[in-house]
């Protein structure tokens, strides 16, 4: 047991150690002894209600699962009266249930525990007739096998957070069902699976193939990490006959810890689509039509070369992409720099994230969050920026809910009263597009009341003097006026966060895509550096919530048009010479073509071949009529797909790629950890890897990449970056996973970082004092509404996967919030279809009325591409990064 404090126990002879308030039924499993225990789940408060776990415990009988391991105890388990005793609990709990709850088709853990006490099915005798719920697409629930446990009502408390689930009825009768009461498809629910992973008895369950697995009890499985959000949710993927049956939450994922979301466990439909792509195609007489893959690769290559030679290699540009791999990105960014001879090569962080690379580079000297999310999770006050991790990143938002249900303090800015939000200490709720305002009131308090770390700033920082006098300018009230959060509101955030012991940051994209987004940043950044709370014992830091699964990875492998892998600048001679000596090739000095800029570009006329890995810029892309007009405009476009996406319709050849559960190599996830992804099927089709189409199209032209396996191209990685030379393949397949930076292979990797200096050339962390500037667009009498777009719980993006699936039951619709006093004003009633028009386009949404949203304000997402959504955004991006504003966006809204 190390250094970790506990108990030392006997159990059946043999002495165990448990750690400090552990169970007896846990030291009992330690000793490797199993015990039937229907109503326990080691991630829940223990009930003690089976009566089904009995031991003797220095000479009395107890239930071993809420009997704490006190030192010294002797347990007994195995004499004759307590067998007799746990086999009559468990036979009288069969025997209330029908004979099909021990039936050999279902795996119940109730079903094991009766076989292994030699309890045959003939003990179920119950009548049943109380029916069930198969309402919902991912949970059925048969009334007749449940025995009210409680296991599936604390799953969703104590883990999810949600609180959806409870049980009704008296005695015999009782029976788990929705708290809203109606059927579980109009519940609360937000299809989680915890309440299927934890039933004993096969009550709730998942329908169709996988339906009765837990994560208890799985045949073999093929770990991967999750290819939605950037949680990095390591899965278990259970197959049959070469297809997915169920896709379980890994109980030891690193960041998960046997938990998932409803994209993750069950958004797995679209692999047997039968929209998926399954062979290229290429445009001819004005239709895509399938050809081989030589064909569709030898056309590529060709027109490759032609635009090169007609106009040099920057006519061709790529955007790689954050759902493929880190060495699916690393290789595209070097077939771009290597084969074609241009830095030309970006990918969708550049719509997300791209002002955190800038901010906390700036900030603190590296791209990534500053702490591991363990070490978040054991702040004691949480600030919560522009992020609704309940929804976009539900594992994250669970956990932090309960760090705050055990008493963190919590301090949420957000616009929209949502997801965490709703259990705040204090709601902050800006004018979108005033972050920056509002993080300097913030800073004003902390400075004039003395919560700053002096030393910390005198030691470790820089930029206070510079700080301090804009900071005059941000009393309060004046904030108050610009952000319309109520000056004693922004002063109690201020004395919670800055009087927190371990206080921790964590934000999304409510803070970067706006106008001024790398300001916002690293304004945000000031708030930690001035408490003293980064590279320190005294907090945890800023940490970016990833959108994408592999946005952080894509980045760090270089697919951008500045920054090689590692980050080093393609401006820098040592970070040029350090991959040409790798590559050997010269590698261009000059910046490439930023995402807006080669839209930009090909409307010109100055692009000639334009290659999109994996993103549907149609749909996601702010102002999407002007990228289709781009898209259109180019002599040749390149789309590699799962499905004939908006994108795909504009392109002259369409290469089939496979998924996420298809594919080997690995992603980086929020808090800077490489894990393995692993390839669990294969592909439909002719369909391949975004790694080997890039590889073979190498080959096409002549070069070789010298990167035969994803293996070989992370190794290769690590000569070129210092940063991951301590990472591989091998290392991941035994360890589970390992955070960046890692130089070296018998290191562990930094999970927190600047514990000694920070990674900027001074060594120090650098406060900014940039003053606020208005967004890019403001409401005025024509488009009198701000309009806000982000994600909803069931869908991802631009729902390519998630609308192929039970998900789209659940959510079947892009919606407009907007407030009570906004629908009254404008004739929209709830529910009812609308035209949403800003100044550059027109989207057809549904209207949702409720208080979610602030007067003045609408939310809508844009998982729906149909709807139209993005074409209504601006082409106002953020000044240093060209991260479009998504945030703010002047509309009006009709109803039709």
């Amino acid at each position: 047991m190390g250094a970790v404090s506990g108990s030392e126990v006997e159990v059946d002879g043999t002495r165990v150690a448990v750690p400090e308030g552990a169970s007896l039924l846990s030291a009992v499993r330690v000793a490797g002894i199993e015990l039937p225990a229907l109503c326990s789940d080691d991630r829940l408060s223990p009930a003690g209600s089976c009566r089904t776990c009995l031991v003797r415990a220095d000479g009395t009988v107890v239930a071993a699962c809420v009997t704490p391991a006190a030192p010294g105890a002797r347990v007994e388990t195995d004499a004759d009266d307590l067998r007799l005793l746990r086999r009559d609990a468990v036979e009288l709990v069969a025997s209330a249930l029908p004979p099909r709850a021990l039936s050999q088709d279902n795996p119940s853990e109730l079903t094991r525990a009766c076989r292994s006490l030699g309890i045959g099915p003939e003990a179920a005798q119950g009548a049943g007739g109380r029916g069930g719920d198969d309402s919902h697409p991912y949970v059925h629930l048969d009334r007749d096998l449940c025995i009210a446990c409680g296991r599936c009502v604390r799953m969703c408390a104590e883990v999810q957070g949600t609180f959806a689930l409870t049980l009704v009825g008296r005695g015999a009768d009782t029976v788990v069902a929705p708290g809203t009461g109606g059927p579980w498809a109009e519940s609360d629910c937000v299809a989680c699976g915890g309440c299927v992973d934890t039933c004993p008895t096969g009550a709730i369950t998942e329908p169709g193939p996988g339906r009765g697995l837990t994560s208890a009890q799985r045949p073999a499985a093929t770990r991967t990490t999750c290819g939605y959000c950037g949680v990095g949710c390591a899965l278990d993927v259970i197959t049959s006959d070469g297809e997915v049956t169920a896709v379980l939450p890994a109980r030891d994922g690193p960041v998960n810890q046997g938990h998932a979301c409803v994209k993750g466990r069950f958004a797995h439909g679209y692999l047997t689509s039968p929209e998926r792509l399954t062979q290229p195609l290429r445009r001819q007489g004005g239709r895509l039509e399938p050809v081989s893959w030589d064909e569709a690769l030898g056309h590529v290559a060709q027109g490759l070369r032609a635009a090169v030679g007609a106009g040099g290699a920057d006519t061709v540009a790529a955007i790689s992409s954050a759902r493929a791999t880190n060495e699916e990105n690393y290789l595209v960014e070097k077939f771009m720099r290597v084969v074609i001879g241009t830095n030309n090569v970006d990918n969708c962080s550049r719509l997300c994230h791209s002002p955190s690379a800038a901010g906390l580079t700036a900030s603190f000297g590296l791209s990534g969050g500053t702490d591991s999310f363990d070490d978040v999770e054991r702040s004691d006050c949480l600030l919560v920026v522009g992020a609704n991790p309940v929804e976009a990143h539900p594992v994250v938002g669970a956990r932090l809910l309960q760090r705050v249900l055990r008493g963190a303090k919590l301090v949420v800015a957000d616009p929209r009263a949502v997801g965490l939000a709703l259990h705040a200490d204090v709601h902050l709720r800006p004018r979108p597009g005033t972050n920056v305002a509002l993080f300097h009131g913030l800073a004003h308090v902390l400075l004039t009341e003395g919560l700053v770390d002096e030393e910390f700033l005198r030691e470790r920082a820089t930029g206070l003097p510079e700080l301090a006098e804009l900071l005059r300018d941000y009393p309060p009230d004046l904030v108050a006026d610009i952000t319309g959060v109520p000056a004693a509101d922004l002063v109690a955030a201020a004395r919670l966060y800055g009087r927190a012991l371990r206080p921790a940051i964590v934000y999304g994209l409510g803070v970067t895509e706006h106008l001024h987004g790398t300001d916002g940043v690293r304004s945000l950044a000031n708030l930690a550096i001035l408490r003293g709370a980064v590279g320190t014992d005294q907090g945890y830091g800023v940490n970016p919530l990833r959108g994408q699964n592999n946005v952080q990875g894509a980045s760090d492998m270089g697919a951008l048009p500045d920054l090689l892998p590692g980050y080093g600048k393609v401006t820098d001679p040592a970070a040029r010479s350090r991959a040409e000596a790798v590559w050997g090739v010269r590698v261009p000095e000059r910046p490439g073509l930023r995402i807006p800029d080669m839209f930009a570009a090909a409307r010109a006329g100055e692009l000639r071949a334009l290659w999109v890995i994996g993103e549907d810029v149609c749909a996601t892309d702010p102002d999407a009529n002007r990228v289709a007009e781009a898209l259109d405009a180019c002599p040749l476009v390149v789309c590699n797909e799962l499905f004939l996406s908006e994108t795909a319709r504009h392109a002259d050849v369409v290469l089939p790629v496979a998924s996420w559960l298809e594919k080997d190599g690995t992603f980086v996830n929020f808090d800077r950890r490489f894990q393995r992804v692993r390839p669990a099927v294969h592909p439909p089709g002719e369909a391949r890897s975004d790694f080997d189409v890039v590889d073979a199209l190498a080959d096409m032209m002549g070069v070789d990449l010298g990167c035969p396996t994803p293996a070989d191209a992370l190794a290769e990685c690590g000569r070129v970056a210092p940063v991951f030379a301590g990472l591989s393949h091998e290392r991941l397949d035994r360890e589970g996973a390992v955070p960046w930076p890692c130089p070296d292979p018998a290191l562990p990797g930094e999970a927190k970082l600047y514990e000694e200096r920070f990674a900027t050339p001074d060594g120090r962390a650098h406060l900014i004092a940039a003053p606020y500037l208005p967004p890019g667009e403001q409401p005025d009498d024509d488009y009198p509404l701000v309009l806000v777009t982000g994600r909803r719980w069931a869908h991802y993006n631009s729902g390519s996967m998630t609308r192929r699936g039970g998900n789209l039951a659940l959510d079947p619709v892009d919606f407009l919030d907007l407030h009570p006093d906004d629908a009254l004003r404008y004739g929209v009633r709830d529910g009812a279809p609308l035209t949403v028009e800003s100044r550059h386009g027109q989207a057809r949404l549904i209207a949702r009325v409720s208080e979610q949203t602030a007067p003045g304000q609408v939310f809508s997402s844009f998982h729906f591409p149909a709807s139209g959504v993005n074409r209504l955004t601006s082409d106002h991006a953020d000044t240093v990064t060209s991260c479009p504003e998504y945030k703010v966006t002047a509309v009006r809204v009709m109803a039709q």
